[in-house]
């Protein structure tokens, strides 16, 4: 089945590219949108951040937003789309991946595989108020648009079999030796499969002395060094964050950062 967002852009898989080896695995949750300021014909802000494309790379860092969303062509009754001025509306996850998460471990995209629970946007809360206030029946029917039907984030919908069977072909596709897991629901819905021991982050160690250490872990007759870490919103304290997880993470970023 096809969903799609406001404005007709179809909901896409973002998946890791470069399917060549790696040294280590990212499993974050699901993957972002593209964001933009919707404002009408009298330039008046209708929405400040409105989710209207499936971001092109996985763990986007913000990069040609502008081009993505000037893509997207409005009849000119409906104002227009463009870039919102927040920058941390578009790419705040996968620019603080790669300076809070990758540079430390002194990886990079280039030697890391990147994976999420689930392949495809979701529609938070406030998203779901904006489509229902400012994109209403009315506007669809008018304008010939298209319904919006990308689904509500469900967590139950990361219980699913066939879904962490195409996680661990990628795990070993990419021939990693390493595991890094952001946040509970990786740890809950991934790893917990394999081994029962672990069902959320607190459980590996949550203090200065025990946060982000290796565990030596078998999954699926292979042994993975994994390193259980934060979401990077906690890390970067993008929206509703854990400032106990974020002040976590800074300290283990310093110190991984100076034994280097």
């Amino acid at each position: 089945m096809n969903y799609y967002f406001p404005f007709g852009k179809k909901l896409t898989k973002v998946q890791q590219k470069d399917r060549t080896p790696k040294k280590a695995f990212v499993l974050g949750v699901y993957a972002s949108a593209v964001h933009a300021k919707w404002t009408d014909i009298n330039g008046k802000q209708l929405v400040s951040a409105f989710a209207v494309a499936s971001e092109p790379d996985i763990f986007w860092t913000g990069d040609n937003a502008e081009q993505i969303i000037s893509s997207i062509k409005l009849p000119e009754q409906l104002g227009k789309l463009t870039v919102p001025t927040n920058k941390n509306l578009n790419g705040p996850s996968g620019r603080a991946l790669d300076e809070k998460f990758l540079e430390p471990l002194n990886l990079n995209r280039k030697s890391t595989w990147l994976c999420d629970l689930l392949p495809e946007s979701r529609v938070n809360e406030k998203q779901r108020v904006a489509i229902d206030t400012h994109y209403s029946a009315d506007l669809f029917e008018k304008y010939n648009l298209p319904l919006p039907t990308v689904p509500n984030f469900d967590k139950a919908e990361l219980n699913s079999e066939l879904r962490r069977n195409e996680i661990l072909e990628e795990l070993e596709e990419s021939q990693a030796d390493t595991l890094i897991l952001l946040g509970d629901l990786p740890i809950y819905w991934f790893l917990r499969i394999y081994n029962k021991q672990y069902s959320k982050l607190s459980q590996f160690g949550d203090t200065n002395e025990t946060y982000g250490r290796g565990h030596k872990i078998q999954i699926n007759n292979k042994t993975y060094k994994v390193i259980p870490l934060c979401h990077p919103r906690q890390a970067d304290r993008l929206g509703r964050s854990n400032e106990k997880w974020g002040q976590l993470h800074d300290n283990w970023t310093k110190e991984t950062n100076a034994n280097k």
